[in-house]
């Protein structure tokens, strides 16, 4: 069932004590590049609370917890901008959170995580702490709260949507980052709600494709490795409510590679002063590529997701 817009609008202000509402600007570098009078806007959602739009879903699922499901605390799995929310959103409810991050995760991700008083445990890989975090919540009894899948999760994310298409009314192209689904199925499924002529394509890094595979295999499907710079859009496999959200609410999805990322993190850092993390500058590395002819003369929104990344980290990735 997708979210509806009474549900979405009385989850945005419930959330609004907690999360501030992130800007929309207008991109003249981008439209300059363009050209061919592309109006380009920009929703910088790596403003949000724990840099990312994470807080959204994390904080929903545990502000619909029961007291006993509070009380026994909360485990989530991630590569760490999912682990940084739930750890904020268990701090602001008063509730403990146990959290897997893969040996790989930003030391910064990591180090965000604990600043919010989240106890973390290292897992190999993604498939290993997927398990790991299953054995946690048998053990523990915690709740888990899932990265990117669950009504909860769709409801928590569609206030972004919400946002989106009260500030660009008039968008006729949205462009979405895709990682296991949860934000892009949520963005996707309010915004049609509101603005349903507006054209809706999801992005995905080539090594971490599982939605473009679901969508064209009909049913999710999943990956046997995760190779990508854009470790927050890896998840290794898509799931049943986010696919299938994503597949009736998402027109088209399109990869790029971890050079197109690279080239829109230098374009963001060197021309709009943006030092984001990969996943943040897919979809500026969608536009400058597989979507740039499809942008042409429109009115696009680009969602800007995150920017949990270190200095280090950022110039070797970027290749500055």
């Amino acid at each position: 069932m997708r979210p509806d817009l009474e549900q979405i609008q009385l989850l945005k202000e419930r959330l609004g004590e907690r999360l501030p509402l992130t800007p929309v600007i207008r991109c003249p570098e981008l439209e300059i590049e363009l050209g061919d009078s592309t109006r380009v806007s920009a929703k910088l959602e790596f403003l949000q609370r724990t840099g990312t739009f994470k807080a959204r879903g994390a904080l929903t699922v545990i502000l619909g917890l029961s007291a006993a499901q509070k009380s026994a605390g909360v485990t989530a799995v991630s590569a760490g901008n999912h682990a940084i929310a739930v750890a904020f959103a268990a701090s602001v409810t008063g509730i403990s959170a146990k959290v897997v991050m893969t040996a790989s995760a930003n030391p910064e991700r990591v180090r965000r995580a604990r600043e919010f008083g989240a106890e973390i445990v290292f897992a190999e890989d993604v498939h290993s702490a997927f398990d790991r975090v299953a054995r946690i919540r048998e053990e523990e009894g915690r709740f888990l709260v899932h990265p990117f899948e669950g009504e909860q999760i769709a409801l928590g994310t569609a206030t972004l949507g919400l946002e989106i298409a009260e500030q660009v009314p008039d968008a006729d192209l949205l462009i979405l980052p895709v990682g296991g689904g949860g934000l892009c199925a949520g963005v996707a499924s309010a915004v049609r709600l509101l603005n349903p002529g507006c054209e809706i394509v999801g992005v995905e890094p080539e090594g971490a494709d599982s939605m473009y595979r679901s969508v064209r295999a009909g049913a999710p499907q999943t990956l046997d490795r995760v190779t990508t710079i854009a470790d927050s859009l890896g998840a290794p496999f898509a799931m049943p409510y986010s696919f299938e959200l994503c597949r009736d609410t998402v027109d088209d999805f399109l990869r790029i590679s971890d050079e197109e990322i690279r080239r829109a993190m230098r374009f963001l850092f060197r021309r709009m002063r943006m030092a984001v993390e990969p996943a943040c500058a897919a979809t500026t590395a969608a536009l400058l590529g597989p979507a740039r002819q499809r942008a042409a003369g429109r009115r696009v929104v680009i969602l800007l997701c995150g920017s949990n990344i270190d200095w280090p980290t950022f110039a070797t990735l970027s290749e500055l």
